[in-house]
């Protein structure tokens, strides 16, 4: 018997350490790839912006090679968004080495801005409809930015930061590891955004804010926790958050549908659609299904515009997760 004991503990021991290992092995993996994002911000920051596109576009091809799962998501998306468009269907593969290229330039550009003037900024984007939110601004109950994971928004949420000088809040997934999501707020936070994270307080956090009538962002074409509102998105049934409309109907805020698309030379287009209808006429339940409808109409719209500047990385509708392809988290 203490042969049986002694011979568990050994065991036990082993399993101790093992998971001791286990810990210091992923603690290490954390680090490498906060250090990773931190040293690519760096060199994002020495680079001028006609070579992140430059590097970007050369980048895509060779991400969607070394990352075929998700590339076969991306190339799922595409497929669908090709035929929400009035143009003959291209090469599919041609399009998601696209989108992996609008993924990295999404991410070399976010990490350059803190080294660019306002003046770049200003001159980088051009917002035709602007009138749009300063209308709503106007009014006094604050504004929902509704955008899909497409182009370029952190440039957009920068120069309204910094040169517009309105306070900006925005929800983001949090990130593993935590010591990632932390990093990333910061630099958010130092862009002049507010980061609030995804969880059960973001509501809370939102609407103040929108009572204090500033500007929220929301990335609203995918549904993170499957327990969104059920609706047709393009030509197949899935779900989309009911955050943005709910939070319009309950602080009479503008719902805005809004894209930032990439153009060349480091350039970029903002577009603002006009508000959505966000009218009480029945039962609230009743109200954010047909709201979110309608978003889900102009998200359809805004990403057919530039489908190649889509970068959805994870299962979006039911026969995605069917499919087993893909996973992944887009830019927070």
């Amino acid at each position: 018997m203490r042969d049986r004991v002694r011979g568990l503990g050994s065991r036990d021991r082993v399993r101790r350490l093992g998971g001791r290992d286990r810990a210091r092995r992923l603690r290490g993996r954390d680090r490498a790839i906060v250090i990773g994002y931190k040293a690519g911000a760096s060199a994002a920051r020495l680079a001028p912006l006609w070579l992140t596109e430059r590097a970007a576009k050369l980048a895509g091809p060779a991400l969607a090679r070394l990352m075929p799962a998700k590339a076969a998501m991306v190339q799922r998306h595409q497929a669908r968004a090709q035929r929400w468009t009035a143009d003959s269907p291209q090469d599919l593969r041609r399009a998601t080495a696209a989108a992996f290229s609008s993924y990295a330039r999404y991410w070399l550009e976010s990490f350059s801005l803190p080294a660019l003037s306002e003046l770049t900024l200003d001159q980088g984007i051009d917002v035709p409809a602007y009138h749009h939110v300063e209308e709503a601004l106007e009014r006094g109950n604050g504004v929902i930015l509704a955008l899909p994971h497409l182009g370029g928004w952190e440039w957009a949420g920068f120069w309204m930061a910094t040169v517009n000088r309105l306070p900006i809040t925005v929800v983001v997934e949090p990130l593993d590891p935590p010591e990632l999501f932390e990093w990333f707020a910061d630099f958010r936070e130092r862009l002049g955004m507010r980061v609030v994270p995804l969880g059960p307080n973001a509501g809370r956090e939102v609407l103040g804010a929108l009572r204090r009538n500033e500007i929220v962002c929301l990335l609203c074409d995918r549904d993170l926790t499957s327990d969104g509102i059920e609706v047709t998105f393009g030509d197949e049934r899935t779900t989309l958050p009911a955050g943005p409309a709910m939070l319009a109907l309950r602080s009479g805020a503008a719902l805005l549908p809004t894209a930032v698309y990439f153009r060349p030379r480091g350039r970029h287009l903002g577009t603002v659609r006009p508000p959505i209808d966000v009218t009480r006429r029945g039962r609230l339940r009743d109200d954010v299904t047909a709201v979110t409808q309608r978003l889900a109409d102009e998200l359809v719209t805004l990403i057919a515009a530039e489908p190649h500047q889509w970068h959805l990385f994870g299962p979006n509708w039911p026969s995605d997760r069917t499919a087993g392809a893909g996973g992944g988290t887009e830019a927070p």
